[in-house]
């Protein structure tokens, strides 16, 4: 889980490099907060958050909205029926034209989602977040295509074989198999983030740091040695602060970003890997996979039955056409039709997964502060100015909309989350954390 604002990450915008020296210092002492607001930018870069606020915020809103269109056009316009056709006619086994009816399906809408995410990229590239050529983006967009056609298209095909092979208790089957992948996915991510970003050990360059850092490992008992903590070239892409914990088990492992290490004090980079530690301390990878399970087991039902009801609505009309032996939604066609209402479903309940997400990462915020309590001057001070750093590295808005951080920020807003740790001090007369003891 990442440290990242959730206004930066919901505009999609990628990773860019380092500053200038000149705005790399500047960024190294954030504005101090005052007695009114813990969080704050100057005014010409407020003035930037604000305009990259609302761009962020239309791409991200259209680019829901356009995902759902462009699937109902496929369907609408028969296109979907045309090129499930002509994998009929290219191979005669079922599954080898599914593999082919997945793989297009997964490029034609690849390549419609491209446009809205330019337009992201220029808009991160413009106000200095991103500083990433075009050739690497469209490197880094080729590379997670490849990726998804090796593993999606086989994926899509599993649960459509699972949707042919029980046409009655389908929903069932698919949320079932859905489980164990969401786990295996969980664990596998640190495997492929070698192929988008260049890594090599924390140690060899900053020996001190890791020094530090396992002071907060062994306070909080997270095990990460120093063999297992990264340093992460962001500064190929971005200007963006971070650092995170990846994987599960075996993959567990702490990686900073090089524009993190040696830009901000190491006391705040403690707090972040204390935040991090939290997530797997308090087994919020856990919970949130046991609230992944309960969840679609609802949801995998409520889509099924709102697929039928399309089917038998507008089936006819987009060519659905049931085959011997398999059910209408068995067809690649009718599969998309599933696809689709789980877009439409995923979105209206995009509220509920951010609000359980933002009350799990404001008690790793918690957690980070009382981690560092002993081991820095002031964990209060240190908390703040890192969300000042972060804040102003993202050019996060200091004053969002309520609503808008309700329904689309899976953090809590930076202002929030910097009032808090200005606010926070269980030690005051002789108390105690909430999960730590002194």
């Amino acid at each position: 889980m990442l440290l990242v604002p959730a206004a930066a990450r919901i505009a999609g915008a990628q990773a860019p490099p380092p500053p200038p020296p000149d705005q790399a210092q500047a960024q190294s002492q954030p504005t101090q907060p005052g007695s009114e607001q813990a969080y704050s930018l100057p005014p010409d870069k407020l003035a930037k958050a604000k305009a990259l606020n609302k761009i962020r915020i239309t791409l991200e809103i259209a680019g829901s909205l356009w995902g759902i269109i462009f699937l109902w056009w496929l369907l609408a316009s028969r296109a979907a029926a045309r090129l499930e056709r002509w994998t009929q006619r290219q191979a005669s086994r079922r599954w080898v034209q599914g593999l082919l009816f997945f793989a297009a399906f997964l490029i034609i809408t690849t390549v419609a989602s491209l446009p809205i995410d330019m337009i992201g990229h220029i808009a991160s590239r413009h106000y200095g977040i991103s500083v990433q050529g075009w050739g690497g983006w469209f490197g880094d967009q080729g590379k997670a295509l490849a990726l998804a056609l090796v593993l999606g298209t086989w994926v899509l095909l599993l649960f459509n074989w699972i949707v042919r092979r029980w046409p009655r208790r389908y929903w069932l089957g698919a949320w079932v198999a859905a489980v164990p992948l969401a786990v295996l996915a969980a664990m596998s991510g640190p495997l492929f983030e070698p192929l988008f970003n260049k890594y090599e050990p924390l140690q060899k360059n900053y020996p001190v740091l890791v020094t530090e850092l396992e002071k907060v490992a062994q306070r909080t008992g997270t095990e990460i040695p120093p063999s297992r903590m990264f340093l992460m070239k962001a500064s190929l892409k971005s200007n963006g602060l971070n650092a995170y914990v990846s994987g599960l088990g075996p993959t567990k492992r702490i990686v900073v970003w090089d524009t993190t290490a040696g830009r901000v004090p190491d006391d705040e980079v403690m707090f972040v890997f204390g935040h991090e530690s939290g997530h797997y301390v308090l087994h919020h990878i856990v919970k949130g996979l046991a609230l992944f399970a309960v969840s679609f087991f609802f949801v995998f039902w409520v889509c099924a039955r709102l697929a039928e009801g399309l089917v038998r609505s507008f089936g006819a009309r987009w060519g659905v056409a049931p085959q011997p032996d398999v059910p209408p939604l068995g067809t690649r066609t009718g599969f998309l039709v599933l696809i689709l209402m789980f877009s439409v479903v995923s979105l209206l309940l995009d509220p509920v997964s951010n609000t359980a997400s933002r009350y799990f990462e404001h008690q790793a915020d918690v957690y980070g502060q009382e981690a560092i309590h002993g081991l820095v001057a002031d964990p209060q001070k240190t908390a703040v100015s890192g969300f000042n750093h972060l804040g102003e590295a993202w050019l996060e808005d200091p004053d969002p909309n309520p609503f808008i951080e309700f329904w689309l920020y899976n953090h809590p807003s930076v202002r929030n989350r910097a009032e808090f740790g200005k606010r926070y001090n269980p030690w005051a007369n002789g108390g105690h954390g909430e999960f730590f003891k002194n």
